[in-house]
């Protein structure tokens, strides 16, 4: 597909081989909503970069009575507790990334604390070389050519970067190896640290706290099981220690991957390309799946029980596991 091609459609690109640690994929996307097309967004521990062109989208926050980004083809939205829904209408066409958050510290140079719960206009943030590069995206003749500009572009950004503090990129990559499910009071007790102090690094490193995080890690890793087919977290060496030891790749900002959109819809502009998780096992069955099925679900991606895991779902999906997947049944079969 190309840049003016009247095909809706995605054309997923794979960024440079220095990049990967930073970046899954590029998803590029055309699409055309003759009608308001509304979807939800459910949260994350992972920020979402769009450069588009054409049609604009509206972000809002339930949680705030109002807009979070009005009109806007372009803006980074920050680490959510909390699920969103976007709107838009006409024709859009731009690039979607998904970025592991300490990836995203380095790139916008930015404290991820100021970007967290927020969809921000990327002519609002410092520099302008995001808005210069959607314009280069958007004059460039195909999509070879704009994957490669976002491989100069994002390489540039990282050459010139300062390094995230290697404490919280441990504390980081033991929370995402484990799902979340490694005791924030111990990751304190390593880095010797209170776990108020923890909670300060880590909110300006990440943008939320290490207990939220978590949270959101558990969540985004039942949610894959829903949704698409299991990613789990690069492995931690045996060695590594905070502050010290084998560092991961890029600082362990290991990008995110995963599988599907809150709304069934893959790789769409504002649809998350892609939920990370963290190593959850299959899809269940279908919309019909019995309770013991919640139950193991449950179990399984570290929630004290069913209700627990209900709870999570309402709080950052914005609906039961089960009416999701009935949602995604129902949208697979009248396909």
């Amino acid at each position: 597909m190309t840049a003016g091609g009247p095909v809706d459609g995605v054309v997923l690109g794979l960024p440079s081989p220095r990049l990967r640690p930073y970046v899954a994929r590029y998803v590029g996307y055309r699409e055309r909503a003759d009608l308001p097309l509304v979807r939800r967004e459910v949260a994350g521990a992972f920020v979402v970069l769009i450069l588009g062109w054409g049609a604009p989208l509206d972000v809002e926050d339930p949680r705030s009575g109002g807009p979070s980004a009005y009109g806007v083809d372009s803006f980074v939205a920050g680490t959510f507790d909390g699920w969103c829904r976007t709107r838009t209408v006409g024709v859009g066409e731009g690039v979607e990334l998904l970025l592991a958050p300490l990836a995203a510290r380095r790139i916008f140079g930015l404290p991820m604390d100021e970007l967290a719960n927020r969809a921000v206009d990327v002519t609002a943030l410092p520099g302008g070389w995001l808005d210069r590069l959607r314009c280069r995206l958007a004059a460039a003749p195909g999509w070879p050519e704009r994957f490669a500009l976002l491989d100069a572009a994002l390489a540039a950004r990282l050459a010139g970067s300062e390094p995230v503090d290697p404490r919280v990129a441990w504390a980081w990559r033991r929370l995402t190896a484990s799902g979340g499910l490694t005791s924030i009071g111990w990751l304190a007790g390593e880095l010797g640290w209170s776990r108020r102090h923890l909670a300060v690094r880590f909110r300006r490193e990440v943008g939320l706290s290490p207990k939220t995080t978590a949270r959101l890690l558990r969540f985004q890793r039942a949610y894959a099981a829903l949704t698409g087919p299991a990613c789990s977290a690069p492995p931690i060496p045996d060695d590594d220690a905070p502050g010290g030891g084998t560092e991961a790749p890029g600082d362990g900002a290991d990008a995110p991957a995963g599988g599907a959109g809150a709304s069934g819809e893959s790789a769409k502009p504002g649809g998350g390309a892609g939920q990370p998780g963290g190593g959850a096992g299959g899809a269940l069955g279908g919309a019909g799946e019995l309770a013991d099925g919640w139950a193991q679900l449950a179990a399984r991606c570290g929630y004290y029980d069913q209700s627990h895991l209900i709870r999570d779902f309402r709080e950052f999906a914005g609906d039961t596991p089960a009416a999701l997947l009935a949602a995604r049944t129902a949208a697979t079969a009248g396909r």
